[in-house]
C-alpha cells in the first residue's frame, strides 16, 4: 500500500496497514526554508519555491504527503482583501476588507481562478506532482467559507451581522461558499488529492455552537457537497461543543487540536460519520517540546484511535525538523 492509497483509505475509515503520518495543516518551517532556499514570503507567490518547500517536509522529515500553500489568504486576496505578506517566520494576514459596509455590492471577480496568487498555487500543484510522482498524496490547503466571509466583511462586522443582520450574514456566507467551491474544485483538477480546509472563525471561541448548528453547518454542507474530491475540515480551539455538528458537515474527515482532551471520547462521538486527524500539539509539543515529548504525544494519539496522525494545527515556522521526524518515528515504532 503506497502513501497515497493509505491516506485516501484512512480518511474514509477503511482498513490500512498503518496510520498515515503527515500534516493536513501548514507545513513550512524555517529550517526547511534555509535548506531549500525557498523561504517566505517569496514562497507564497512563487510556484517553484512553494513546491520546493512543500516537498522538503516529505523528503527531509518523512511526512507522508506534501501540502501547500502556507496561509489562509490566497482566496481572500483574489476576492479583494488587502494582504500583508508577512515575514520568513510569520504568515500572511488580511489587513483590509472589501465589504465592511454591507452586502449590496458583492461582486465575484470575472476571472477568479486567474486572479492574484491562485495561478501560482495551481502551478505549484503540478510541480509537486512531477516531483513526488503518483504514490505520494498532495494536500491542498485553503480557507473555509466562514473564515473567507469574515475576511470579506471583517471579523468584527461579520460577528455583529450574525446577531443584528442575519440576512446579510447569510448572504456573505453563501457568496464566500460559491468562491470556495470553485477554488477547491480547481485545486483538485490541478493535481491535489485532498483539500484541507481550516476554518478558524467557525470555532466555538468566536461563534456560538447554536450559530454553527443553524447557519454555519448548512453552508459547510453545501461547500462539501459541491466539491468533487475528499476534504478535511479543521476548526481551531476546543471543538468539543460542536464535534458532532462538524461530523455532520459532509467532509470525509475532521482535524482537531490537542484542546480536545478526550480523543477516544471524540472518536466515540463522531462514530463512523467521519474520521479524525490530529492531534499532536503544534505549539506545546512540536515547537516547544523535545523528541521524547513528541513521541509520547504521538503514541498517545495512536493508542486513542487517531485515523491520521498529524499536528493538531498548523506547524509553527520555528519547529525543528528533528521533532517532525520524531513524530514519524513514533508511528513507525508503534507498528514495529
Amino acid at each position: 500500500m503506497n502513501m497515497k492509497e493509505r491516506l485516501l483509505k484512512a480518511l474514509k475509515g477503511e482498513e490500512v496497514d498503518k496510520v498515515p503520518v503527515l500534516s493536513v495543516t501548514q507545513t513550512a518551517i524555517v529550517e526547511l526554508m534555509d535548506q531549500t532556499g525557498a523561504a517566505w514570503p517569496e514562497a507564497h507567490s512563487d510556484a517553484q519555491k512553494m513546491a520546493d518547500l512543500a516537498v522538503a517536509s516529505y523528503e527531509a522529515c518523512g511526512l507522508e504527503g506534501v501540502r501547500a500553500p502556507y496561509c489562509l489568504t490566497v482566496l481572500a486576496e483574489a476576492m479583494g482583501c488587502e494582504i500583508n505578506m508577512g515575514t520568513k517566520n510569520r504568515q500572511p494576514s488580511v489587513t483590509g476588507h472589501p465589504y465592511p459596509k454591507g452586502v449590496d455590492n458583492l461582486a465575484m471577480p470575472d476571472d477568479l481562478l486567474g486572479t492574484g496568487r491562485i495561478p501560482a498555487v495551481m502551478e505549484a500543484m503540478k510541480i509537486m506532482r512531477e516531483k513526488v510522482g503518483d504514490e505520494v498524496p498532495i494536500i491542498a490547503g485553503m480557507e473555509g467559507p466562514v473564515t473567507l466571509a469574515s475576511d470579506l466583511a471583517s471579523v468584527k462586522k461579520f460577528m455583529k451581522w450574525s446577531i443584528k443582520k442575519p440576512e446579510d450574514f447569510q448572504t456573505i456566507l453563501d457568496f464566500a461558499c460559491d468562491a470556495c467551491i470553485a477554488y477547491a474544485n480547481a485545486l483538485l483538477e490541478a493535481g491535489a488529492d485532498v483539500v484541507s480546509v481550516p476554518d478558524p472563525v467557525a470555532s466555538p471561541d468566536l461563534m456560538a455552537p447554536d450559530t454553527f448548528d443553524k447557519t454555519l453547518k448548512p453552508v459547510l454542507q453545501k461547500f462539501a457537497d459541491g466539491v468533487n474530491g475528499p476534504m478535511i475540515l479543521h476548526v481551531c480551539g476546543d471543538v468539543s461543543p460542536i464535534l458532532e455538528m462538524m461530523a455532520d458537515c459532509h467532509f470525509e474527515s475532521i482535524s482537531i487540536e490537542e484542546k480536545v482532551k478526550d480523543l477516544a471520547g471524540a472518536k466515540a462521538k463522531v462514530g463512523d460519520k467521519v474520521t479524525i486527524c490530529g492531534n499532536v500539539s503544534s505549539p506545546f509539543v512540536l515547537l516547544a517540546g523535545d523528541e521524547a515529548a513528541v513521541k509520547e504525544a504521538a503514541t498517545k494519539a495512536l493508542e486513542d484511535g487517531i485515523d491520521v496522525l498529524a499536528p493538531g494545527c498548523g506547524i509553527a515556522p520555528d519547529t525543528p525538523v528533528s521533532n517532525l521526524k520524531a513524530m514519524v518515528q513514533a508511528r513507525d515504532d508503534y507498528y514495529a
